[in-house]
C-alpha cells in the first residue's frame, strides 16, 4: 500500500503560516514585512531548497557510513536562480555539497552524491524535470 503523508499549514497574522507535519513537528512559514509578513520564518521557496538539501544530505551521510568514510563534518549549500514573471519558478539549482572528514575517497563522495541525485532523493526527483539541478563538492581534510 503507497504510504501517504499529510501536513497541516494555518494562518497566524499577515502572511505568517504555522506548518505541522503528521508526525507532530512545527515550523513558521512566512514572507518579508513588505508584503505584509512578519519575516519571522523561511519563505516556501526557501523551504523547497531547505527540503531538496536536507533530503539529498540524508541521503548521502548515510551512502557515505555505509561506505565506512571518516566523515566528521558535512554541509550543503543552495542557490536557486528565480524568474523574473510570476509563478517566479526556479529556473536553476545549484547544490555545493562539502564533506569534512580524514582521508575520504573521491570516488565515495562522487558515488554517494550520484546515488542520491539519481535513485534515492525524493526530492530531487520530483524537480527534475522542472528545473536544472548542478552539483559539486569540496572535500576538507581534516587532522
Amino acid at each position: 500500500m503507497a504510504e501517504t503523508k499529510k501536513v497541516v499549514v494555518k494562518m497566524v497574522e499577515g502572511l505568517q503560516m504555522v506548518g505541522r507535519s503528521g508526525s507532530g513537528h512545527a515550523i513558521v512559514i512566512d514572507q518579508v514585512e513588505e508584503v505584509n509578513g512578519l519575516d519571522q520564518g523561511p519563505q516556501p521557496m526557501e523551504l523547497l531548497l531547505m527540503a531538496l538539501a536536507s533530503c539529498t544530505g540524508m541521503d548521502i551521510i548515510s551512502i557515505m557510513k555505509k561506505k565506512r568514510q571518516d566523515l566528521r563534518g558535512f554541509w550543503i549549500e543552495v542557490e536557486g536562480e528565480r524568474a523574473d514573471e510570476h509563478p517566479k519558478v526556479y529556473t536553476r539549482i545549484r547544490l555545493k555539497f562539502y564533506f569534512e572528514g580524514k582521508n575520504l575517497s573521491k570516488e565515495a563522495v562522487e558515488r554517494s552524491i550520484f546515488l542520491s541525485q539519481n535513485k534515492y532523493c525524493p526530492v530531487t526527483a520530483m524537480l527534475r524535470d522542472a528545473v536544472p539541478v548542478e552539483t559539486e563538492y569540496e572535500i576538507i581534510e581534516t587532522p
